[in-house]
């Protein structure tokens, strides 16, 4: 039976909400750690995707499959909210995020259609668990790569590892974890993960030479 870890989404949100707890308007228009993104656009992003994701599984539990957005659509719901205050941010991301706890908690079939009629509802679960652990970071309000525990980072090194070369082994110094074979590259799994994800390590991994260049991200299946 598929189990997807919605009470991990769960706690995420609850580390969400609690990380912007004393946020205030001058911190949302300052930048967050994306390129060309304050921190309010990445609170609108977690809110909207909260929503979307919640509106799809509505649908899906009356037998009715949507899209997430329509074309362009995203973008411009983020520019049309990320310049709202920090109340307003703060009231958004748990709405939204209680909504999508309460409708997947109702979910009991987890092979029905979501975003495309071939597509279960499951794989979603993990996509907001990176998209809010990994943005929780980007949002640079004191979570790190560090607060990610052990099973988050092996997950996000599951997905992420497609994006090394050929021959390149990751090797964790703190739990019995290996991906791939060849020259190894080291580290906390916690740094490993972020890494991956393109984003700051606590600390750098290690190798015999130069880190190598990653690929692309995976795409969603």
């Amino acid at each position: 039976m598929i189990t997807p870890p919605t009470g991990a989404v769960v706690e995420a949100h609850r580390l969400l909400n609690s990380a912007l707890a004393d946020l205030t308007d001058a911190d949302v228009v300052g930048p967050s750690l994306l390129p060309r993104w304050t921190r309010g656009h990445v609170l609108a992003h977690l809110a909207d995707a909260a929503r979307a994701r919640a509106r799809v599984v509505e649908h899906a539990l009356r037998g009715e499959v949507v899209q997430m957005w329509e074309p362009g659509e995203r973008d411009e719901i983020i520019e049309a909210t990320a310049g709202r205050t920090a109340a307003e941010h703060r009231a958004a991301v748990a709405e939204h995020a209680e909504r999508l706890d309460r409708v997947w908690a109702s979910v009991e079939d987890w092979t029905a259609p979501s975003r495309f009629a071939i597509a279960p509802l499951a794989p979603a679960v993990h996509i907001r668990w990176r998209e809010v652990l990994i943005h929780l970071v980007d949002l640079d309000v004191g979570v790190r790569p560090s607060d990610w525990d052990v099973e988050f980072s092996c997950h996000a090194v599951d997905f992420l590892h497609t994006r090394l070369p050929p021959h390149v082994r990751l090797t964790a110094t703190d739990v019995a974890r290996t991906w791939g074979t060849g020259d190894e590259v080291t580290g906390a799994v916690h740094d490993l993960a972020a890494w991956l994800a393109g984003r700051t390590p606590v600390d750098r991994p290690r190798s015999f030479g130069p880190l190598p260049l990653l690929g692309p991200w995976p795409a969603y299946r």
